[in-house]
């Protein structure tokens, strides 16, 4: 009897261990985390108009939701799979834009998505990229920033055959391709997300059905798979005014002038959306399609 009641024990302990390291208690985040925890994978830089932005430590090639990740299904449409360690930030909060000087540049945020995209298609391509600091019209993501994918390699954890638009070529995806607004409403938050492609589409294109995991909210950073689950981590993050990476922990602040994208430069989703988002424009040229020169060393690369 005594053995048994000290392994009931013993159980429970165990389960209720988690990795210190790793954990975080919900609902109770702060950009106080994306301060701690992304310190040591890249440098926190003071830019005026968006206050500390982040730049990843990175090979040269590196692009937001194209390097080092594929796109998984699951129930709140395709879901961006990160496998750098900092991965469950970036990817899924905020928003990235270009800097002419430092590259790649994440804006924190505090809403929790999928994956912070804009979705078209074309003639069997599936095309995207980081969607705009702000929604509507006044924005536009650059022809080489989009990303485009057959869609027969659409959703592969190994796709080294990502295609990025030949500046060349302008129109090329533009004037024949046509935005995906598969616009969903996030279950457990108040925020407006591109889902992606249908996935009834991207099973013609793979022949067999597509099961979609099921997200399940987590404590710990990163994603772990179980079955048809996918544990990330996704809670509601607060902003507080007074919060700042900590300097004294081997972190340089660099005061930058951004020379970004056209880009408007309010707060980055600390407010819900309410209402359904815009489309980002786009430019069309009439221009035959013509494909890009692929990029191996870039996107898709583990």
């Amino acid at each position: 009897m005594r053995t048994t009641i000290i392994s009931i024990i013993l159980t429970i302990s165990i389960g209720l261990w988690v990795n210190p390291q790793k954990a975080v208690a919900k609902g109770n985040a702060s950009y106080h985390e994306f301060y701690t925890e992304l310190s040591p994978y890249g440098t926190w830089i003071a830019v005026p108009n968006h206050g500390y932005v982040w730049k990843p430590d990175v090979a040269p090639g590196f692009t937001p939701y194209a390097t080092n990740g594929y796109w998984a299904y699951t129930e709140e449409g395709w879901t961006w799979v990160s496998n750098y360690p900092w991965g469950w930030a970036p990817f899924h909060y905020g928003r990235w834009y270009t800097d002419a000087t430092y590259g790649p540049l994440w804006i924190p945020g505090s809403e929790w998505g999928p994956g912070w995209v804009d979705w078209r298609n074309t003639d069997g391509y599936y095309v995207w990229a980081p969607m705009g600091i702000t929604f509507g019209n006044n924005y536009y993501v650059p022809y080489n920033r989009w990303v485009f994918v057959d869609g027969h390699d659409f959703g592969k954890r190994n796709n080294k055959k990502y295609y990025y638009v030949n500046s060349s070529y302008n129109g090329m995806v533009f004037h024949y391709s046509k935005a995906i607004k598969n616009y969903r409403k996030g279950k457990s938050y108040n925020s407006w997300y591109n889902g992606g492609p249908k996935k009834y589409e991207v099973e013609k294109y793979h022949g067999k059905k597509i099961h979609p995991y099921t997200i399940i909210e987590s404590d710990k950073h990163g994603q772990n798979f179980t079955h048809n689950q996918m544990h990330m981590y996704k809670s509601q993050i607060e902003k507080s005014n007074n919060s700042k990476p900590d300097l004294s922990n081997g972190n340089k602040q660099h005061n930058a002038n951004s020379s970004s994208q056209k880009q408007k430069s309010p707060a980055v989703q600390n407010s819900s959306h309410a209402t359904k988002p815009k489309q980002s424009g786009q430019p069309n040229k009439n221009q035959q399609p013509k494909a890009g020169n692929s990029n191996s060393s870039k996107g898709g690369k583990k």
